[in-house]
């Protein structure tokens, strides 16, 4: 059964697999500024610097770990069932003002050959749960305006919508439920 947990170099093929998905449908490149778009530019895929990888992944959720300059502590969490990576969820502690604008303190994908099965619904409702634990009572979740999937997916978790900001549409979910 799928679940979400800490990258782990155990989905190490089947991580890459889904990048590789991903960069056919034209994300990961320099111009993509998602987690998953900045992770991914370097992964290196011998085992042993991927475990290297997996480890630096964690360490963004420790509050003195390393990360980008102006990054919040984020525990990054991967969908898996068995040995096969489904898609990957961001979960940012706090938020800065940028984050509050655009990006929100979950944010997640699924990988393409994995969509339409119910995985961001249930890797969302995993990932309240690890927000409450942080103490955050409501997450803010962001949405492309034109992706209804994502919007439907927010809605049914709980989502109520606060207002549009560009091309972004903002929702309140309440974690506890």
């Amino acid at each position: 059964m799928p679940q979400l947990t800490a990258p782990t170099a155990a989905v190490r093929r089947s991580y890459l697999a889904g990048l590789a998905e991903f960069r056919a449908e034209g994300r990961l490149g320099p111009d993509d500024h998602s987690m998953l778009g900045w992770a991914a530019r370097d992964v290196p895929e011998d085992p042993a610097g991927f475990e290297r990888y997996t480890a630096m992944i964690r360490a963004l959720a420790l509050p003195d770990g390393p990360r980008p300059e102006g990054w919040v502590p984020c525990s990054e969490l991967w969908y898996v069932d068995d040995d096969e990576w489904l898609g990957h969820l961001n979960l940012r502690h706090r938020l800065t003002p940028g984050l509050l604008e655009v990006g929100g303190h979950i944010g997640y994908d699924v990988r393409p050959s994995a969509r339409r099965r119910g995985h961001a619904t249930a890797m969302l409702r995993e990932g309240l749960a690890v927000a409450r634990s942080l103490g955050i009572e409501s997450a803010l979740l962001t949405c492309d305006h034109d992706n209804a999937a994502s919007r439907r997916v927010i809605e049914k978790a709980g989502g109520v919508l606060e207002d549009q900001r560009g091309d972004k549409l903002r929702f309140w979910v309440p974690t506890e439920g």
